[in-house]
This record gives C-alpha cells, structure tokens and sequence, in this order.
C-alpha cells in the first residue's frame, strides 16, 4: 500500500483502481516516488538514466555496459516511463543494473523520494525529455546532470521555440548536452539551452549492439516453418491525426496483394495494448497467423504476430525485408539502424521527422526505399523481394561507419560520476535548520572559551553528522598502531553514566557499565579505555593512573570543552555533508567548521575511486590534508551464505551493502535505532521471521545482546585501510 497519506480523492481513485488492477497500483506507487525496498545505494552516488521508450533504453545498453564496467562500484538505475521500455529494460539490461522503476510524476515531493532513495551522483536524461521539477531537484541533491543523445523533431521545434522562455530555464541547470548533430544542436539553442552546454557529439543508437540469437523456442518454429521469403514488418502503429492511414491495416492490405506462396510476414505491433486488436484484424481478413505467445501450427504464406515485447532486434536477423512502422501515420518515424546492422534493406513511409538527418543520409545512399502512402507499400516490398538489390549492404556500411559516440559519451558521464556529490535532504525543514545553525554557534562559541586542557597530547577523531561515518573502527584501527594511547569516550548508553570508569588495557568491563562501543574498545584490548560524560576529568584520572602517551578523543568534533592538539575529522564519501544541517538532514554544523580541521578522513571510499567533487566542495572551507580510507570485511566464516540481517547502527545500508559484496544473499532484514538493546523476545521472533537463515549483526550490535543469545548469531567485523597511513598517524603523533 501507499506510505503516505494523499488526498481523501486519489487515496480512493488509487484505492478502487489497486482493487481492480494490482499491476496498476504498484505502478503507481513507483511513480509517486515508493520504489522497492531493494532500491538503495549505498555507495559514492549511483547512476540514474532515465529512458523513456524502447528505443531510448536500447540506445542506452551500450553505455551503461560500458560505465558499469569502468565503474563496478557505482549502482546503476534506470527508469521508464512506459510498459515496453520497461519491459526491454528488464530483459536487455538484467545483470548491468541494480534496478529498473517507473519514473516518477514531476512532482517535487515524488522526485525528492527518489532522490533520498537511490542517491545518483549523477542522472544521465535520453534524448528530449524535459521535466522541471526532476532538473531542479536532482541539481539541488548534488547530482551531476547531463542530456545525452538529445533531439529535436521538426514537430516539436516549433513549441520549443515558442516556449523558449521556459524550457531555457529548464535546459540551463544541465551541465551539458550532447545532441545527435548539428541541425540539433542549433534547435536546442532555439529552445534556449545556453550556447557552451551544447555538445554536437553524434547518435548513441549507432552503438546499438544487436542481440546474439533469437530465443531458441522462436528459433526453432521459425525452422520448422523454413519460410524462403520473410518480410518484417517492425512497430507498426495506430492513426495520429484525420488522414493517417492505420499500418497494421496497411501490412495486412499489402500482404494479400502480394499472394507469394512462400512468404511469412512477422507483423510486430509497436503497442502492447494493440496485440489483441491486430489479433482480430487478422482474423477478420481470413489469413493465416499464429501468435508468439502460443506459437502453434501455420502454413505459408502465413502472418506470425509478435505479440511480445524485446524480440524484435534480433528478429531482424532473419528478415529478407523490412518495413519501419510509425513512417505511414504520422508519428516522426523510427529507428532504422537495427535491420540496417543485419544488412536488410528497409522500406519506410513519407514521415521520418525524428531521425530526419539519418534518413537523408541513407536515402541519398540508396540505404532506405522510400514510399509516399499506404497503397506503395505492396509493390515496394514485391520489388525488394524480387530484387533486393545492395540496399542492405549499403545500409551496413553507413550504420558501422558512425559507430563509437558510445567511447565519448562514457567518458563524460563517468566524469559526471565523480563531479557529483549527492545529498538530498528535506529543503521544508530549512528554517528550523537556521535556528539550530545559531544555537550550536553559541555553544560552540561558549564552550571554546571555556575549554580546558590536559597534560598529555589530545587527538579527536568526529564527524560533521550525526553517526555512520565509522568513527569507532577508525578510533581502534588508529588505537591499535599508536605507541600506548587511550581512547576517552562519552559510552554513550552505559549505567552509571554520572561516574568516570577507566578500564586500563587487557582487563574487562560489563559492556552494561560501558556501552556497546566503548565495549568494542575495551575487548580488542587496544588501548586504555577512559568512559565518562566529563572528558575532561575522565582524562585526569587516566593520566594519573596510566600516563598514556596520547588520548584519542572518540567522537569529539563538537566536545570543544576540552582543547586538542589535532582534529581529524570523518566525512563518510557516501552521504558526506549528511542530507543538510539538522533537522534537514544529519549535519551537525556548517561546511565552515571544517576550519578548525587538522585532517580530513574520508571513509567509505573504494580502492582507487577519485573524490573530485567532495573535495571540491571541502577545497572552498579548509586547505587541511585529506586522506581517504575503507571498511574491509572479514572473510565470511558462517556455515551458510543466506543470512537474515538485523543492525541498530547510524547507517544500516552500509551494513547490507557490506554483506552483499561478502557474497551473501539478504533473505531477510531489520533496522533498529542507533545503539539499540535487544530483548530476547525481539530476537526470536526476528529469527521465526528468518525461517531458518544464519542470524548475522554488526560488531557494534553484538555487544548489545542479551545474555547466552550471542552464540547463535554470527558477527561481521571490520578493519579499516587507510591509504598514506604513516603521513596521517605521524600528524597524529605530532611529528609533523
């Protein structure tokens, strides 16, 4: 159901509709922002390209082969706005993407919902797509946005150019265009797209990879068949305005004319919703026809209906002739480059307006047989049954000629990828984030001039937001290659929270009296382990007992009652700046508090990704060295690789998105708040939920078990790699 509370009206509509058409519903739910629960990233940013028809998701295929393959760490989504191009995308992109969605309304709430969800550093739109409110907010996230293999038809360039004053608006928050050639780059500076954005870079559908075979069950009752003529007629469509003919008449109409013993036609209806329609047609004419979906007998000359959605590309292969539907009715024609790959020779009708330069190219060159109305179509396709001529061959030619925009356009959107920084937030909640922003300057204003200092060398290591940047792991990986430190830390959740607890290294302490990540601390027997509210007192009797050689300050950014040495700061690379200030997002203060840096760590970044825009964004508040470092899991050990996962850390996809590249499968899953106690009801009745699966938590979760529950769950511990390591332990040290 829908997570959110609509209109009393389009609840009900939504409601009625859902009862009747589930299918419906669900849709719905995409396009008002809901995606599956699956759909997350938790990574640098993804990849969001939004490809609307079939024929945008096929020009896309190449490219996301291709940045997936540059890119393996990045999530790739993309999203469609019909039920072909979301069935061609299901089926062409299975195993180069982390999933497929309707794209939601152009509404600002439902935009921002996907926004929070899948996080794209990046959103690649194809071709014409203009949508206000997904430009604005997905520049207002952070995301890089780019129009790729943009177009303009002739029917369309006269309301772009009346309305110029908008859509300039809209094109302006782009940070480039690439148009298929010259005519379009001068029609999107009519439509008002800023001169230096403009990218003539060529047509991405010349990359088109076609399929490498036809389903083998179709293969075969095409064998069987052995038909010695076979004419394609591809994405036939319905009347668009008074005078267009209808093709799918047109075809039947030209194939009884023709009466050639031996001739399938395969009549490939561009609709879904007109497979039953065409079904009748065929029927009502007497002619002989099976079905795709219930293949059956059929004797030449006969009509195969390919009343299913993806096959056509590979279907080419077979043809001896094509005839390009929507050019008869007035629908802007489509693309030829598919049967021109197989070297077929194709017919097509008087409106080719969408790929108008291709089509005079091909049709100078002999590559396209043009025919003027629906009455042409039978004798055009008896001459190129009769004498195909090298149409084809021709048709080839140009085709391979043009290839490799594809090498161009990767590139860019790869540095796309590292431009973008994504972190959406909720903008509605700014002005309490205002009065926040003034309040936490006071007390930080207040407690600097209050500060204290202790005789030995203080390093804190925090964060700018609140949680999930692993400061905890940092703080003992860091423990565990200093020379005698002590770790001061709040124990956030302990009983007895009033009194300092010093637990020096290599003894115990219940984890009820010090907290689930003091605990962690304390039983890796690291490093002295100071616990208290009041650091500072906390690190007197510390001196006095243990004279460390250094304290490192456990999430002290913001403790600024007691005075540092050094301050090393954690910026998680997946969610740097927090979605915004507090209640915006999990920011607990301004970008120019990065000023009282000594360091930057940034966490959670993949061996070898570059962080241009975060550091871009750092560069413009700090000039301090960033450094940059990973979580790396142990190796699994449990017995089986299905696991229910549970966790009460400040960021749970991170947990999930660690267990699957362990290799493991999530057959179930559960989020706690931050620091959660677990009951032993809780945890059986997760387990029943489980069915069976190897129970699986984080470190951190492990030490908030109840007693005896622990033995039954396994436990995902994580080290940390820190790129230039000796640099950043020497400035901790204080030998730089």
């Amino acid at each position: 159901m829908l997570q959110i509370a609509l209109s009393p009206a389009l609840a009900l509509y939504l409601l009625y509709r859902g009862l009747r058409n589930r299918a419906y519903f669900a849709r719905m739910e995409e396009r008002l922002g809901f995606l599956p629960a699956t759909f997350h990233s938790t990574g640098m940013g993804s990849l969001w390209l939004h490809a609307v028809s079939v024929g945008e998701v096929l020009s896309a295929v190449e490219l996301i082969r291709r940045v997936g393959a540059a890119r393996p760490d990045v999530d790739i989504f993309v999203s469609t706005a019909t039920l072909a191009g979301r069935v061609t995308a299901e089926q062409r992109l299975a195993g180069l993407v982390r999933g497929v969605f309707y794209a939601p309304l152009d509404y600002r709430s439902a935009v921002r919902r996907v926004l929070r969800r899948i996080r794209p550093a990046a959103l690649v739109v194809m071709e014409t797509e203009i949508w206000p409110n997904l430009y604005r907010e997905a520049k207002r996230s952070g995301a890089a946005l780019l129009v790729v293999n943009g177009r303009i038809s002739d029917r369309a360039l006269p309301r772009y150019r009346r309305w110029s004053w908008f859509f300039g608006g809209c094109l302006e928050l782009a940070d480039e265009i690439w148009v298929q050639s010259p005519q379009d780059a001068e029609r999107y500076l009519l439509a008002g797209a800023p001169a230096s954005r403009v990218v003539s870079a060529g047509n991405l559908k010349y990359d088109f990879q076609p399929p490498r075979a036809i389903a083998a069950d179709l293969a075969a009752f095409l064998d069987r068949l052995n038909a010695p003529e076979v004419w394609v007629a591809a994405s036939t469509m319905p009347p668009a305005q008074t005078g267009d003919p209808d093709e799918d008449d047109a075809v039947i109409a030209a194939f009884q004319e023709l009466r050639r013993p031996g001739l399938l036609l395969i009549l490939a209806p561009r609709r879904p919703e007109r497979f039953d329609a065409v079904a009748e047609k065929l029927r009502a004419a007497g002619l002989a026809f099976a079905c795709r979906s219930q293949p059956g007998r059929l004797a030449l000359p006969g009509v195969l209906l390919l009343d299913s959605i993806g096959e056509l590309a590979a279907v080419f292969e077979r043809a001896t002739v094509v005839f390009m539907g929507g050019t008869l009715a007035s629908r802007g024609g489509h693309n030829v480059l598919e049967p021109a790959f197989f070297a077929k020779p194709v017919i097509a009708g008087p409106h080719m307006e969408n790929f108008a330069e291709m089509a005079a190219e091909f049709t100078a060159a002999g590559a396209l047989i043009r025919i003027q109305d629906a009455p042409s179509l039978g004798s055009a396709v008896r001459r190129a049954l009769d004498a195909p001529g090298r149409a084809g061959e021709i048709a080839q030619q140009l085709a391979l000629a043009k290839r490799g925009v594809v090498h161009r356009v990767a590139a860019r959107v790869l540095q796309a990828l590292e431009d973008g920084v994504p972190d959406p937030g909720r903008p509605l909640l700014r002005p309490l984030a205002c009065l926040w922003a003034f309040s936490h300057r006071m007390n930080v204003a207040r407690g600097t001039r209050s500060a204290r200092s202790l005789s030995t060398r203080v390093v804190s290591i925090g964060g700018l937001t609140m949680g999930g940047s692993g400061k905890s792991p940092v703080v003992a990986h860091l423990a565990a290659r200093l020379a005698d430190p002590a770790i001061l830390t709040r124990g956030y959740r302990r009983q007895n929270a009033g009194a300092p607890l010093i637990v020096p290294r290599g003894t115990h302490a219940p984890a009820a009296q010090t907290g689930d990540e003091a605990q962690m601390f304390v039983r890796r027997h690291i490093a002295h382990v100071g616990i208290g509210a009041d650091r500072y007192e906390t690190g007197r009797l510390l001196e006095a007992q243990l004279k460390p050689a250094v304290f490192l300050l456990d999430d002290g950014f913001q403790h600024v009652r007691l005075r540092r040495d050094a301050d090393i700061v954690l910026i998680d690379a997946t969610r740097p700046w927090g979605g915004g200030l507090f209640p915006v997002g999990l920011r607990r203060e301004p970008l120019e508090a990065l000023g009282r840096a000594t360091a930057i760590l940034l966490t959670r970044v993949p061996k070898g990704v570059p962080t241009t825009g975060i550091e871009r964004v750092l560069r413009r508040h700090t000039s301090c060295p960033i450094f940059r470092s990973r979580m790396v899991p142990e190796p699994w050990t449990g017995a089986s690789r299905k696991v229910a996962a549970f966790c009460g850390i400040g960021s749970p996809a991170a947990f999930w998105r660690t267990l699957e590249d362990l290799g493991l499968e999530i057959v179930e899953r559960a989020a706690f708040p931050d620091h959660h106690r677990y009951s032993l009801a809780e945890l059986e009745a997760f387990g029943e939920k489980a069915g069976g699966a190897t129970l699986v938590t984080t470190e951190k979760d492990w030490m908030n078990l109840p007693a005896g529950f622990s033995t039954a769950i396994e436990c995902v511990r994580i080290s940390v790699e820190i790129d230039n390591e000796d640099q950043l332990l020497r400035l901790i040290e204080g030998r730089q």
